[in-house]
């Protein structure tokens, strides 16, 4: 088997049929995969099973969300691959099995997906259960699945006869326990069994870390006595606990950075941020992107494919829609917005109407996302709406199911119905997927983003939404600064301000959303079509043919893995 690049993440968004990611972190793994493919790079990517995924969404009559499992037919989509390894979890032996999931690049060119299960008879009920589900369990069961994706990952390849890797790329920092196998493997090889300087210099050179958040739940870090007993039976990580661990934890985002030769950031100004998170290491910035197959609509794939021929073996190409007749641009979204809007009138609210200002907000349901920022003040809404024009609120994510205030914001955005003007429709829709967001991205005349700054660290729903026409307003942060030209491709809220630097930033930033939509957006959507219509045309040539996975795995290639 070869491979140059092995690419690990706990979550791999590849169908919505398989649930073994939670948002924009596997979603982003599944463009990456494809887009390799589609450009054929020889890489192989790992992963956990996960059975029952991360959970299914159920919002009661009031909106609070409670979880149940969402267990799914692994041998529908999934073959299993008879090889025999495992890992050592205290003084436990472990058995692993491994899945196969084949993604085809557009010239037939494939990569392996390999999912990692301990779903084995041979184990413990409580080994069987860890990679079960995403996200799931207490810090013990996290630090499980940790060492089964770094450590169990690196041992899977070796078993399937991978050995030819010159890149190991960590996909977060959940992974990087494989840099404890992988010294393994190099002392063997090497010094006899003993971690040495030398050691340590051809590991630094193997790996590659991208880190996707400045936010804390993003970097798992476990008790050190944990780590001890945990891995209690891998020599190279007692040999090594004291540079590896600091003030008594393992931190595992510290991990990675200290054994990588590239480190990366998500988009310029997160690369920022986190270099002054870390500010012993050199943060370099590959800006996310998204694989525009898989997020045009039907509606906009076929006029790809009519008037930018070729446009999914070179993105780039995909500028030359700014000289397209504006007609095909509106009739392009028109069809996408009738997709998205019949599907909620037949399953949520039997109303939403197809000539409305309709603006869409989904992602993960968390406070410093913001989901409640359009509600600030209801009193300013209802008047705008009803002043100038009608609106429809989309809204949809789900909420970790510890996160407590993630859903109350929720609840509190469902109970906001029944004081909105009746110029004014919101519905809060239940399980967010793959499908779903497909259409969204496209069906909406707006795309909202309203994260607290500066943690936002790239945000690649807004290029989903770019690749349909679909123009976003959002805080100045993460990849809208690199893409918002105001007015051109879409409109910013406030400026590019550290929200530790404004007081009552909330207030601040919700007069900025209301003074554009009342001041530009909705007088140019309601009495200036054809304007509207431009900024469309502007963020699919402008945005669309730079934010993609295509752009951003060549930045990968030059930059990390062939440097």
């Amino acid at each position: 088997m070869r491979a140059t690049v092995a690419y690990f993440s706990m979550e791999i968004g590849l169908d919505a049929a398989i649930p073994t990611y939670s948002g924009g972190l596997g979603i982003l793994a599944g463009d990456t995969i494809r887009s390799a493919a589609d450009m054929g790079i020889n890489m192989v990517a790992v992963t956990l099973l996960q059975r029952y995924g991360y959970f299914h969404q159920k919002l009661d009559s009031t909106g609070w969300q409670t979880e149940e499992p969402s267990g799914w037919p692994v041998k529908d989509f999934l073959q299993e691959i008879p090889v025999n390894f495992s890992v050592s979890i205290e003084d436990r032996k472990v058995d692993l099995r491994v899945w196969r999931y084949i993604v085809k690049g557009i010239k037939g060119h494939e990569i392996p997906v390999y999912f990692l299960d301990a779903d084995s008879e041979g184990n413990s009920v409580l080994d069987r259960s860890l990679t079960h589900y995403l996200y799931g369990g207490d810090l013990y069961y996290r630090l499980c699945q940790d060492l089964i994706l770094g450590i169990g990952g690196v041992r899977a390849l070796r078993a399937l006869g991978y050995s030819d890797i010159r890149r190991f790329h960590m996909n977060e920092g959940h992974s990087s326990l494989l840099v404890i196998e992988l010294l393994r493997e190099l002392a063997e090889k090497h010094n006899g069994n003993y971690v040495n300087e030398s050691v340590l210099g051809m590991l630094h050179e193997m790996c590659v870390f991208t880190t996707h958040t400045p936010v804390p739940a993003g970097h798992d870090q476990f008790p050190m006595h944990m780590a001890r007993q945990v891995l209690q039976k891998y020599e190279t990580f007692r040999q090594l606990e004291d540079r590896i661990c600091c003030n008594s934890v393992l931190n595992m985002t510290y991990l990675a950075l200290n054994n990588s030769y590239y480190i990366n950031g998500v988009a310029k100004k997160h690369q920022e941020t986190s270099q002054k998170m870390f500010a012993d290491f050199n943060i370099h910035s590959i800006t996310n992107g998204v694989h525009l197959a898989t997020w045009a609509s039907e509606a906009w794939q076929r006029l790809f494919d009519k008037y930018v021929p070729g446009w999914r073996e070179d993105n780039t190409s995909i500028r030359c829609i700014i000289s397209l007749d504006k007609d095909k641009i509106w009739q392009a979204h028109q069809q996408s917005k009738a997709m998205l809007l019949d599907y909620i009138n037949e399953t949520a609210e039997p109303d939403f109407d197809y000539d409305t200002l309709t603006i869409g907000f989904a992602r993960r349901a968390t406070q410093y996302k913001r989901p409640d920022l359009l509600f600030h003040d209801l009193d300013k809404l209802n008047r705008i709406a009803d002043s100038c024009g009608k609106l429809q609120l989309i809204f949809a994510g789900k909420a970790h199911p510890h996160d407590q205030i993630g859903k109350e914001l929720i609840q509190k955005i469902h109970r906001i119905k029944t004081r909105l003007s009746g110029n004014i429709k919101l519905v809060y829709l239940n399980e967010y997927n793959i499908t779903f967001a497909q259409r969204m991205v496209a069906g909406v005349d707006l795309w909202l983003n309203t994260p607290r700054a500066p943690l936002e660290a790239s945000g690649t729903s807004g290029m989903k939404a770019a690749v349909n026409g679909v123009p976003s307003i959002s805080i100045l942060d993460g990849w809208w600064i690199e893409g918002c030209i105001e007015g051109v491709t879409g409109w910013a809220i406030g400026d590019s301000v550290d929200s530790e630097q404004a007081m009552d930033i909330d207030t601040r930033d919700a007069n900025f959303l209301y003074s554009k939509l009342e001041n530009i957006i909705m007088p140019l959507y309601y009495d200036n079509k054809n304007g509207y219509i431009e900024v469309m045309r502007q963020a699919v040539s402008y945005n669309a043919s730079y934010f993609n996975t295509e752009r951003m795995l060549s930045q990968y290639i030059t930059k990390a893995y062939f440097r």
